[in-house]
């Protein structure tokens, strides 16, 4: 790796000029298009390797209205609108694939997770947390938009999707073409100054 910036027009595709989509485009989102964009997520860092997330690709109206009972009011038209949606969850049994994704220790990496169920849960939320940004991040790189949402029961979800328990829902995210027409004026961030500390 060179360590040299990306370019500007990279930067304002990750960052400046992304935003929340509201509404969506009819394109669709390929099959093709969306293991590239996992393929690329997946290569971000995670604790041990560990790769605790779980991603739920709706593609499908049948596959979308299994999930829209769950979602909040306002956030139905939008996710149902879009090409796909995608529940990003996390496996609470992640540490059971250590021996494969973390073959310099991965008998003892398992143990050491299935050693602590507390500590296992919140490396499968944090870490999974994660993933579901670095997911973002690549769909944006490869010129998808995103419209990730909080405003559903993660109860409802679990139920409908993951009834073995095993895995947790943590957010959604819709992908596809956002229509500009339905992105609304970015709210303020926080300076430097407010959110960071230099010790």
């Amino acid at each position: 790796m060179t360590g040299k910036p990306i370019d500007n027009q990279a930067i304002d595709q990750l960052f400046l000029e992304a935003r929340t989509q509201n509404a969506w485009k009819p394109d669709p989102v390929s099959e093709d298009l969306l293991r590239q964009v996992y393929d690329l997520a997946r290569m971000a860092p995670t604790s041990a390797n560990g790769s605790p997330a779980r991603f739920v690709m709706l593609t499908s109206n049948e596959a979308k209205e299994r999930l829209k009972p769950y979602l909040a009011p306002t956030n139905v038209d939008k996710i149902m609108a879009a090409p796909v949606s995608v529940i990003i969850a996390h496996d609470l049994d992640f540490g059971d694939k250590m021996p494969q994704l973390f073959p310099a220790a991965g008998a003892a990496m398992k143990a050491y997770f299935a050693s602590d169920e507390q500590m296992s849960n919140e490396t499968a939320f944090r870490n999974g947390s994660l993933q579901g940004a670095y997911f973002i991040m690549a769909a944006r790189a490869l010129g998808l938009d995103c419209g990730p949402i909080s405003g559903f029961s993660n109860a409802g979800v679990d139920g409908e999707f993951f009834p073995e328990g095993r895995i947790k829902s943590n957010f959604i995210c819709a992908i596809g073409h956002g229509d500009p027409a339905g992105v609304w004026p970015r709210n303020p961030r926080l300076s430097f100054e407010e959110a960071c500390q230099l010790l």
